[in-house]
């Protein structure tokens, strides 16, 4: 995938060795901030309701902000926008457990919350922009295609571990040592390895690749077939916002909430495997198809999901809901790639990168509610709800481009 067999030298090559390691690790704090904003404030603050509400002010101001610090990569280029944003991001993860865990008003911790979303690095959808600068500018026609494909599901099969490691990892800090440690880890890890992402070389290649590209219209980005995969990927934050708040009220009544992460952590067993598999499947099977599949798939295991009474079971479904994520992502963020209005690439992955946050936000605060007034088995049934919009943008996507294909 990316060590084709052939003369050229391979994308790693092009991009360095340092670039891979640094830039999935760079994407942690993204997927740590949602689940350790929830994870304190619940455990300080003795609220699920009230985690939630922060968790969605997280990802109101990822939506608000994150496509704005995109298109300023793409006008600015990455390491101008990206070196003061991560540095301010840092601060204030840092700060917030201290917030948290004092008499501030509710009101003071919202607004911290918000602030770490407006100021969230935008590690995963700039390096997608990146690579892609790479293979257009650095690689043979013939080699395009087969490389990007092989990227694509990398870069998706990076975006799920890390969902799933980043909730994992808050899970482990939270059990093992205390709640506010993942968050101040969190801390950490974005002022060393998002400043190191932003200082990669690979940084001032895409800033090339910007400035010789005129960037298409604004409203190319409200293109139905862009919109519709925006829709897809939001469902799929949807998706991750419901199953986490809801087992975190699940295991509240099974041994403590805290543990969620680490049960939630078994969705990425067969969810990176075949995320990254998805490069050997045949050409036939297309990407629209694979989006509806795997749907599918999400759809039936958040269907037994809903069901499931017991910590085992419970167990037993998050594995296999993994095998409908990885591959539904690759397909949306392989679509958005194909779909990106001209010299709007950085702006584009923003905006789905921000999807699946803002979803998983917006669902946090609305299933936390629902869990303390209705209960968990009535929380249980969003992800359900949830699927249930992946496929049917995926059902939309399929018409479009059989719409367009006509035309």
């Amino acid at each position: 995938m990316l060590h084709p067999r052939s003369s050229e030298p391979s994308l790693i090559a092009h991009a360095g060795r340092s670039y891979f390691p640094i830039a999935f690790v760079a994407r942690l704090p993204f997927a740590m901030m949602v689940v350790g904003v929830l994870t304190l404030v619940v455990a300080s603050r003795d609220s699920v309701a009230l985690g939630g509400i922060n968790s969605a002010s997280v990802g109101i101001g990822s939506a608000l902000f994150g496509p704005l610090v995109g298109a300023a990569a793409d006008r600015l280029g990455q390491r101008k926008v990206l070196v003061p944003v991560g540095l301010a991001n840092g601060v204030l993860l840092g700060v917030l457990p201290v917030v948290v865990q004092s008499a501030a008003p509710d009101l003071a911790v919202l607004m911290m919350s918000f602030l770490i979303g407006a100021t969230a690095p935008q590690v995963a959808p700039m390096s997608r922009t990146r690579l892609v600068a790479i293979i257009r500018q650095r690689m043979s026609g013939d080699r395009r295609e087969r490389v990007l494909s092989g990227t694509m599901a990398y870069e998706s099969a990076a975006d799920e571990t890390v969902f799933i490691i980043g909730p994992f990892l808050v899970g482990v800090l939270a059990s093992a040592i205390a709640p506010w440690v993942a968050v101040a880890g969190a801390s950490a890890l974005t002022f060393v390895f998002v400043t190191a992402f932003a200082l990669h070389p690979t940084g001032r290649l895409a800033v090339g690749q910007h400035a010789v590209v005129r960037p298409a219209s604004a409203r190319q980005l409200l293109r139905p077939r862009l919109v519709v995969v925006v829709v897809g990927i939001l469902g799929i934050g949807f998706f991750f916002g419901s199953t986490l708040t809801s087992l975190t009220a699940f295991m509240a009544t099974h041994g403590g909430s805290s543990q969620a992460g680490l049960l939630y952590g078994l969705m990425g067993i067969g969810s990176a495997g075949l995320a990254l598999g998805s490069a050997a499947f045949p050409r036939a099977f297309g990407l629209g198809w694979r989006w509806l599949v795997f749907g599918v798939v999400l759809l039936g295991g958040a269907v037994a999901y809903a069901t499931a009474d017991s910590v085992l079971a419970v167990g037993v479904v998050l594995t296999v809901l993994g095998i409908g994520i990885g591959p539904t992502l690759v397909a949306q963020y392989s679509l958005g790639s194909e779909r990106a209005p001209a010299g709007r690439s950085a702006t584009t992955m923003t905006i789905l990168g921000s999807a699946v946050i803002v979803g998983q936000s917006l669902t946090a605060a609305v299933v936390g509610k629902v869990a303390d007034s209705a209960g968990v088995e009535a929380a249980m049934r969003f992800p359900a709800f949830s699927a249930a919009v992946v496929v049917l943008a995926a059902v939309a996507n399929l018409v479009l481009t059989r719409r367009d294909a006509r035309r």
